[in-house]
């Protein structure tokens, strides 16, 4: 794919890049950038209109954001020159959460937790995703060598990637073994891309369209705890499925970003590598919801198997529920003679209404929220959104106030109207 930047990623970049070895003025953290993002969707307006300095008065009123402090970033332009031709003269490229090909996963599973900027070396269509999540600790014992290596090995085999984070120990072993293998393997880093794609097994891997490595961080950004904290969301959001090799218990980043993914409200399955040798980490993980991964591997079909394992972590999930699933998951626990009745109604509307008598009010309204939201992609009245639900006003009103009161639905007024919060609106932005 071209090399070329966007306005809107060059003016990202400016935001929130490192420019060489210029620190007199910091960049936006996550956290600010993103206050920025809310208040460009409340003025309609991109990234690359705050280029136009006679925008920042607005802009710094709007985010909180220094005005000095935000005409010094966007300011860097002949640096922003000097870098980018320094990596992409090294193969990296980069892109910006307002990219058309910034993966999706990302936007989906962190919203806008999603790092604003991501820096890579290979094929970017690899960027879909998909596959594996292996991690571990450094200092992995021979059993889990064994097992690391096996399973990555396995995956290869089924076409299934491999995701891990290119540290020492349980991430290097699964990515050599899987490109060994003749597998594809993404690295998702926390320090020192440009070097780590000079390495000649890299460079070879990379050729071949076999590897693909990105981060969120400057290519040669250092190592530190908190990036590496800060990656461990986006190995397992760029997979399939997790795989713990070994973890220590309350302890390392592999505990950390294991547990942070399993608290997810819609978290990915999670496995764990088995066995009665294991560390405890791995033993307290499966009490807080996660999987053993198979004894028995099934060698032709492990896409398969590992569909069937995590049915029941994907059954349990509200998501993407219609009010009408919603319907057949309760009719289950009403009375047959009240069932009989209901099925006899066109409208769903009082099934919904009467599983209040046997549900929990805050069950029902986390269950038909996620239909609510993908309704309001765009301004919605409570009448237009009360037909193509089927639902009582009385009732979608009652459930629109409890999650404007949360955050989670937008109210505008003059008319009335609703729509998703700004927080999902902004993995659509930047």
């Amino acid at each position: 794919m071209s090399n070329f930047l966007t306005n809107d990623t060059k003016a990202i970049i400016l935001l929130c890049g490192v420019l060489g070895k210029d620190r007199t003025v910091n960049p936006l953290t996550q956290a600010e950038y993103n206050a920025l993002v809310r208040w460009l969707i409340s003025e309609k307006m991109r990234p690359e209109d705050l280029l136009q300095h006679e925008k920042l008065d607005l802009a710094a009123a709007g985010s909180g954001i220094e005005r000095g402090r935000l005409k010094s970033l966007l300011g860097r332009g002949v640096q922003l020159g000097f870098v980018v031709e320094e990596w992409q003269r090294n193969g990296i490229w980069i892109i910006s959460r307002s990219d058309s090909d910034y993966p999706a996963r990302y936007k989906k599973h962190l919203k806008d937790k999603a790092p604003p900027l991501l820096f890579g070396v290979g094929d970017r269509s690899l960027l879909r995703g998909g596959g594996v999540a292996i991690v571990g600790s450094r200092n992995v014992d021979s059993d889990g060598d064994i097992f690391t290596r096996k399973t990555a090995e396995t995956c290869a085999y089924n076409n299934i990637s491999v995701i891990s984070g290119g540290a020492r120990g349980v991430d290097q072993i699964a990515m050599t073994a899987a490109l060994d293998s003749g597998g594809i393997t993404i690295g998702v880093l926390a320090e020192n891309l440009l070097k780590k794609s000079l390495e000649r097994n890299a460079r070879k891997a990379i050729s071949d369209d076999q590897l693909l490595l990105i981060s969120p961080y400057h290519p040669n950004a250092r190592f530190t705890v908190g990036t590496a904290m800060g990656r461990n969301k986006l190995i397992y959001a760029m997979a399939d499925y997790g795989l713990v090799v070994s973890a220590e218990h309350k302890k390392g980043g592999t505990w950390a970003g294991a547990t942070e993914e399993l608290k997810r409200e819609i978290s990915l399955p999670i496995f764990i590598r088995p066995g009665k040798s294991v560390p405890a980490g791995n033993k307290e993980l499966l009490k807080l919801g996660a999987f053993e991964w198979p004894e028995v591997v099934n060698q032709d079909n492990l896409s398969q198997q590992l569909v069937d394992l995590s049915k029941s972590v994907e059954s349990s999930k509200p998501d993407n529920l219609s009010l009408f699933d919603f319907q057949e998951q309760h009719i289950s626990q009403t009375d047959k003679s009240k069932t009989d009745k209901k099925q006899e109604a066109a409208s769903i509307e009082p099934l919904i209404e009467d599983s209040l008598i046997e549900t929990p009010e805050s069950t029902i309204y986390e269950a038909v929220l996620p239909v609510i939201i993908n309704q309001l992609e765009s301004p919605t009245a409570v009448d237009e959104l009360s037909k193509i639900l089927d639902v009582s006003k009385t009732q979608l009103n009652s459930w629109i106030k409890k999650a404007v009161n949360e955050g989670r639905i937008r109210k505008l007024l003059h008319p009335v109207r609703y729509e998703k919060s700004i927080p999902d609106k902004l993995n659509n932005m930047g």
